[in-house]
């Protein structure tokens, strides 16, 4: 297949809003792929060339792309600059340009593929120089239409907006028509989080290879999620007998263990699947230290105070992700790292092993631990009767500086990428208030007004996910929780993801319409006093009923750890208000 067939698509999609319509183009496109080239589409259509635990970092500023562009149409690198500033967007400036390429005949899928992998390699002195060539030298060979979409990846601002699930929905109509295939392919995918590996296997082996998908080291499983309740009366309502444990306030990792050519590999990878292996080399001395062969496991990495043996906040948790002066912050920043739930182990899928039966098997793991057991941990876990023994718990957690519990049943099976009662929240409440932390997407932001008007911005829109729809809807005007570099440094981040529209995967009432939109990437972390119905707010809404919005919002942080679509849905902020209304009308009586 041709690449310019993949960059026409694109093109209609673009130029398309119905989600239906888009994932039809979509599938019409993979249906005439072979096995690899549909894999390839699957990972350019979200403007990456691999899965996300191996990630796609060009390292390409935007002044390198101007001046590639400059050669390449024959203009002035100022011209280029001053013309992407007025499209508001670098690949309109090669898709307009007046220039002819030079290959005769287009690439194909897999050699502009080829070309793009050896582009992402290119490292070392001069590394720069050589990538700019190599650029060249790669657009040269292209039409402009394809040459608009290859330097929209490149600058990683492709946006067709649409997530993977999307694409999930495609796989489906590719070979039956329709979404009835979307529940399974959906469990393979969430079994082994590759969407390029889920193409190829469905082209290649057909839909029974995807029924069979099993769980592989070093490729990630998509982690659970909980579900909220009320109170622990409700709880022990829904589930009866349970466990909990301690509901820590840091980093989720999924900690991988396997051989690579012989050799013992520890990985960590992110709750959005990304690989931060090499930001806690303290944690894999001592996970490398376990006597296991392999295995797969959910845990979660906290900061602690050496001396009163006590756990920081999130906020200073956070520190630890970086990519730089990792030893110096190592001794500023310790981690403890505490597995929760085991998924794999010494060669056997634990998936469809009961709570009880996961839990005894991660419990093994350390019998014979010693040193390393000091720094890697099994959660602490107890087994709960009565509402009055969950409260006492909860209650003990809280005092103790934590967030509250996990409660979980102890007969369910570990359920890759769902959210239901298996495992539910119960954390810190008042009475009648949202007193849980929601994090939100930025989708856009106001001009500032009095003192902010020297900074160019003065609110934020937010808005949470709608993962049936696959899209944003809003839930806020912001405007607190920053000081004033706090505001200079939100436009910045604003700035680097600004889109000249609205992006066709938000939902926003023309009233709300920000002066500056953004493509929906930035999560963020907002407290709020409550939640409450909105006929302007688009969260939640449909035709008999208003939307959701959130009363008092304020901005607290953000979660480098998410990706947008890993955000609050919009079902939980029903839920959450829900839960609230239950609180006051309880309080009134």
């Amino acid at each position: 297949m041709k690449f310019v067939e993949v960059a026409e698509t694109f093109n209609k999609i673009e130029e398309e809003s119905s989600r239906t319509a888009i994932t039809r183009l979509l599938a019409e496109l993979l249906g005439k792929a072979t096995p690899e080239e549909a894999s390839i589409i699957s990972y350019l259509s979200i403007g990456e060339l691999n899965p996300p635990y191996i990630g796609t970092q060009f390292n390409f500023a935007e002044k390198s792309v101007v001046k590639v562009l400059a050669d390449l149409i024959d203009k002035s690198e100022s011209t280029v600059s001053k013309n992407a500033k007025s499209l508001g967007d670098m690949g309109l400036v090669v898709e307009e340009g007046d220039w002819r390429h030079k290959g005769g005949k287009d690439l194909t899928v897999s050699q502009v593929y080829d070309e793009l992998q050896d582009f992402l390699k290119v490292s070392g002195t001069g590394s720069q120089g050589k990538k700019e060539k190599k650029f060249l030298d790669l657009l040269s060979k292209l039409n402009p239409i394809s040459a608009k979409f290859v330097v929209r990846i490149v600058l990683g601002k492709l946006r067709l907006g649409f997530s993977d699930m999307t694409l999930i929905d495609a796989f489906s109509w590719m070979k039956r028509g329709d979404k009835s295939l979307r529940k399974m392919l959906e469990g393979a995918y969430n079994v082994s989080a590759d969407i390029g590996h889920i193409a190829k296997t469905l082209k290649k082996e057909g839909v029974r290879s995807l029924e069979k998908s099993v769980v592989t080291p070093g490729v990630p499983v998509r982690p659970a999620a909980a579900e909220r309740l009320a109170d622990a009366k409700a709880i022990i309502k829904k589930v009866g007998e349970c466990i909990a444990q301690p509901k820590l306030d840091g980093f989720r990792l999924q900690v991988h263990v396997f051989k690579d050519h012989g050799k013992k590999v520890v990985k960590f990878f992110s709750r959005n699947l990304q690989d931060m292996s090499e930001m806690f080399p303290e944690l894999s001395d001592a996970v490398s230290k376990l006597k296991v062969k392999d295995l797969i496991v959910e845990g979660e990495a906290i900061a602690y105070d050496v001396e009163t043996d006590t756990f920081l906040p999130f906020q200073e948790t956070v520190k630890r992700r970086r990519k730089h002066d990792i030893e110096e912050t190592k001794k500023d920043v310790p981690l403890k790292l505490y597995f929760f739930d085991l998924l794999y182990l010494n060669g056997e899928s634990l998936l469809d092993k009961t709570q009880t039966q996961r839990k005894k098997a991660l419990d093994s793991i350390f019998k014979n631990a010693k040193e390393e057991k000091d720094i890697v941990l099994p959660i602490e876990e107890v087994d709960i009767k009565t509402a009055e023994e969950l409260s006492e718990y909860f209650n003990q957690n809280v005092s103790d500086g934590l967030e509250g519990v996990i409660v979980k049943k102890k007969d369910s099976i570990y359920q890759p990428g769902k959210r239901n009662f298996n495992w539910i929240k119960l954390k810190r409440e008042e009475s009648g208030k949202l007193d849980d932390t929601i994090d939100c997407v930025i989708l856009g932001y106001y001009s500032g007004h009095g003192k902010r008007s020297k900074f160019g911005i003065g609110a934020l829109l937010i808005g949470v996910y709608n993962p049936d729809e696959d899209r944003f809807e809003t839930v806020a005007k912001i405007g607190t929780g920053l000081s004033d570099e706090g505001w200079k440094e939100q436009k910045k981040m604003c700035d680097a993801v600004s889109v000249k529209e609205k992006p066709k995967n938000v939902v926003c009432a023309k009233e709300l319409a920000p002066d500056v939109w953004t493509s929906p990437e930035l999560v963020c972390i907002i407290r709020a006093d409550e939640i409450t119905v909105s006929p302007l707010h688009s969260a939640g809404k449909t035709k008999s009923q208003p939307g959701y919005a959130l009363r008092f919002p304020r901005i607290m942080g953000y979660r480098t750890d998410k990706s947008s679509v890993d955000s609050t849905t919009v079902k939980e902020i029903e839920d959450l208000y829900k839960i609230q209304f239950k609180k006051k009308k309880k309080k009134s009586k």
